[in-house]
C-alpha cells in the first residue's frame, strides 16, 4: 500500500524550531476476553460505534487540522486465529485516513489486551513472539502507508490492571505478578520494535506510558514515594537497556522474582524510541503517598493542574534526553473546563519550548466521549459509563434509538484555534 503524500518530518535528538505535531485520537481499549462475572468485553470502537461511523470520525479528525492521529489496531480482530490475519476493516480505514484525509497515523499496535486465543495473555511464554509476529505482519501489509508506530500503549497501567487489580487477563493481584507482566510487556515492546524496523527502516517509534507525579508529606514514606516514582519509568528504562545493578529498581525487581538473566536480556537487546510519549490527565496524574489507618501505605489521587503537567514534562526530557510528546491529555467536566485545560497546558508547552525542553507534540485525547473501564465489570447500560472529556460528546440520537451522535462542543473550536496558530520556536538548549 502506498500513500499520496510525504511523511511527517522525522524527529531528531535536536529537533528544529518547526518540528511539532498536533494530534488527537479515539479511545481504543481492547479487552477481548469476556469478564467472568458479566460476560462483557471492552472494545471501545464497538461501544462508541466507531466501527460503524469510522468515515464520519475520520472526517472529524481531519476537520481539526491536525497532521497526525494516534490510531489503535484491534489485534484480536485482525488476528482472530494464530497466524491468520484479516485486514478487511483496516484496509478501508487506514488508506482513507492517509490518502483521503491527509492525516499521519501514529499506529497503536497494542492498546491493552491480547487475543483470547493466547492462553495466559501476557504471562504466556509465547507472548513476546506472538506480538512480534503480529507487528511484523502489520508492518509488511502497510509498508509504504504507515510509518509512525507505538509498540504498546501504557505498559505500567496495563500491568496494573492485569496483574495488581486483577481486572484484566491474566487476572493476577500481587506485586510479583505486576513485575512479571511489566517485564513481559517490555520484552514485547522490544520485539515489536525490532520486527517493525526490519520491515520498515524509516519507521518512527513513539513509546508511550501513563505518567504520574508521586508526592508525600510523611518523611517515613519517602522511600515508598521514590519507589512509586521509579516504577513510572520502569518499562521505558527496561526497553532502553538502562536497568543494571545500579538502577534504583534493580533490587526491587529481583525481590519480586525477576531474574538477573531477564534483566540482562534487556541490556543486550536495547531499543531506543524516537520520541518519548507521556499521557497526563489533571484528574489522575498526581498521587499522594499516605500512612493508612492500619499502619500500612495508601495512595490517593489528588486533582492537579498545569504545574504538575509542566513538572512531569521536564522530568521525562531530563531523564531520557530525547524529544518528548504529550500523547494523551484532557480534562473532564463542562466544555469550558476542557477549554481551560487546553489553553493552560498548551501555554505550558510553549513555555517549556522557550526553555529549550524538546516538546515536539501535543495530543488532545479523546476525539469524543469514552466508556469507562468499569463497564466491563459492571451491569449498568453502557451509557451510564460514558465520560464526556472529548472534543465531541456522544449522545443517543432521539430520532434513531441506539445510534450515538457526535455532538460538537466549543472545545472543538478551541483546539482548532491552537492547532492553526504558530508554535513558538524551540530554544537551542535547556
Amino acid at each position: 500500500m502506498n500513500r499520496q503524500r510525504p511523511v511527517l518530518p522525522r524527529p531528531s535528538a535536536s529537533p528544529g524550531s518547526t518540528d511539532f505535531v498536533w494530534a488527537t485520537g479515539i479511545e481504543d481499549t481492547f479487552i477481548s476476553q469476556p469478564n467472568p462475572r458479566t460476560g462483557r468485553i471492552m472494545d471501545e470502537y464497538a461501544l462508541t460505534q466507531h466501527y460503524d461511523h469510522w468515515q464520519e470520525d475520520l472526517s472529524l479528525i481531519a476537520a481539526l487540522g491536525v497532521p497526525a492521529a494516534r490510531y489503535g489496531i484491534p489485534w484480536y480482530r485482525v488476528e482472530p486465529q494464530p497466524g491468520t490475519f484479516d485486514w478487511s476493516w483496516t484496509d478501508q480505514v487506514l488508506p482513507a485516513l492517509v490518502n483521503q484525509y491527509g492525516v499521519e497515523p501514529i499506529v497503536d499496535l497494542m492498546h491493552y489486551g491480547t487475543p483470547a486465543w493466547l492462553e495466559g495473555s501476557f504471562l504466556s511464554s509465547e507472548y513476546p513472539d506472538r506480538v512480534a509476529e503480529y507487528a511484523r505482519a502489520f508492518a509488511a501489509h502497510y509498508k509504504g502507508l504507515c510509518y509512525w508506530y507505538t509498540p504498546l500503549n501504557e505498559p505500567r497501567v496495563n500491568a496494573w490492571y492485569a496483574a495488581r487489580l486483577g481486572w484484566w487477563p491474566p487476572y493476577r493481584r500481587t506485586w510479583s505478578d505486576f513485575a512479571a507482566v511489566l517485564v513481559a510487556l517490555s520484552r514485547g515492546i522490544v520485539e515489536t520494535q525490532r520486527a517493525v524496523a526490519e520491515i520498515e527502516p524509516q519507521a518512527v517509534f513513539v513509546h508511550v506510558d501513563a505518567t504520574d507525579l508521586y508526592k508525600t508529606a510523611d518523611a517515613s514514606l519517602v522511600e515508598e514515594q521514590t519507589l512509586r516514582q521509579e516504577l513510572v519509568f520502569c518499562a521505558l528504562d527496561l526497553v532502553q537497556g538502562r536497568v543494571d545493578e545500579t538502577h534504583p529498581l534493580s533490587g526491587w525487581l529481583r525481590k519480586h522474582s525477576i531474574s538477573v538473566e531477564s534483566l540482562e536480556w534487556f541490556r543486550r537487546h536495547p531499543v531506543q524510541p524516537d520520541i518519548i510519549g507521556y499521557n497526563m490527565y489533571p484528574m489522575f496524574s498526581e498521587k499522594h503517598v499516605l500512612r493508612a489507618a492500619n499502619g500500612g501505605v495508601e495512595v490517593k489521587i489528588k486533582p492537579c493542574w498545569v504545574e504538575t503537567f509542566t513538572e512531569l514534562t521536564r522530568m521525562y526530557a531530563r531523564r531520557y534526553g530525547l524529544p518528548v510528546m504529550c500523547t494523551e491529555t484532557a480534562s473532564t467536566g463542562l466544555p469550558s473546563k476542557r477549554i481551560r485545560w487546553i489553553e493552560d497546558s498548551v501555554e505550558s508547552v510553549y513555555r517549556l519550548r522557550a526553555e529549550g525542553v524538546p516538546v515536539v507534540g501535543y495530543t488532545y485525547w479523546p476525539l469524543f466521549s469514552l466508556v469507562a473501564w468499569p463497564y466491563q465489570r459492571g451491569k449498568l447500560p453502557f451509557e451510564e459509563y460514558l465520560i464526556h472529556m472529548g472534543l465531541w460528546d456522544l449522545r443517543e440520537d432521539p430520532e434513531h434509538p441506539g445510534n450515538l451522535r457526535r455532538v460538537r462542543t466549543k472545545t472543538v473550536d478551541a483546539y482548532k484555534q491552537v492547532v492553526a496558530s504558530p508554535v513558538p520556536p524551540l530554544a537551542s538548549s535547556a
